[in-house]
């Protein structure tokens, strides 16, 4: 008998990547879908997301950014933007995006909300609460110190809502909107947030801190990003 023909392994995937909540967004999407990838290292703290070669890639110099060698049509195809770049894995592989079309606009959502809303303003909170004070000269701002801390307070309430309802946010499935969501979510003592009036954020947060893929995402080159002196543990 002729010995069975094995497909070829998938091609790697190239990764632009720094240990930021937003990079591990990708980092996450990609163990737990089981997609190899190529880490190339972005060093924002060195300006490499200004090189010709990055912007090539990722015009906004922002990372993450992906480039898969077997795109749509079996030609590379370069992506920016983590919310677009979960939306095609997500695509290209059939998972994380639930099983209909209702589910899949659930996802969109939510994922949306995550790029609209927890990231800007956790970030923003991130920024005033711990940098600008540190400034040269410091920049301690009560006004904006306040206003990003109850914005991120107001959307974990939400989030928290949601929870309630549901296993996972888009609903009782895992999504993409769990591997945006959770990177920001999960620093949520750096924001000054408190999770004991939010017990169904503080369950998904621990249940998906637990999962292989996350722990996996989470840790890659974890070592470079400095310790956060608002953390707790």
């Amino acid at each position: 008998m002729p010995s069975p023909v094995s497909s070829p392994a998938p091609a790697a995937i190239d990764l632009y990547y720094w240990p930021t909540p937003n990079g591990w967004k990708i980092s996450i999407a990609l163990a737990e879908m089981g997609l190899p990838h190529a880490v190339h290292l972005v060093n924002i703290g060195k300006g490499e997301q200004f090189r010709p070669e990055f912007l090539a890639i990722s015009p906004n110099n922002r990372m993450p950014a992906i480039v898969d060698p077997d795109g749509p049509d079996g030609a590379p195809i370069a992506i920016f933007e983590s919310g677009a770049i979960l939306q095609y894995l997500a695509r290209k592989t059939g998972q994380f995006y639930g099983a209909t079309e209702r589910d899949r606009i659930a996802v969109d959502q939510w994922l949306m909300w995550q790029m609209g809303g927890v990231g800007p303003m956790a970030g923003q909170a991130h920024h005033f609460l711990k940098f600008a004070p540190n400034a040269t000269p410091p920049q301690d701002i009560p006004y904006a110190k306040d206003r990003y801390r109850s914005e991120v307070a107001r959307l974990y309430t939400v989030l928290n809502g949601q929870l309630a309802r549901h296993a996972f946010v888009a609903g009782d499935f895992l999504s993409i909107a769990d591997f945006a969501i959770w990177p920001w979510a999960s620093l949520w003592e750096g924001q000054q947030q408190s999770l004991e009036d939010k017990p169904h954020l503080a369950r998904w947060l621990q249940e998906m801190a637990a999962r292989p893929g996350v722990v996996a995402g989470r840790a890659l080159h974890a070592d470079l990003r400095p310790a956060d002196p608002l953390r707790k543990t």
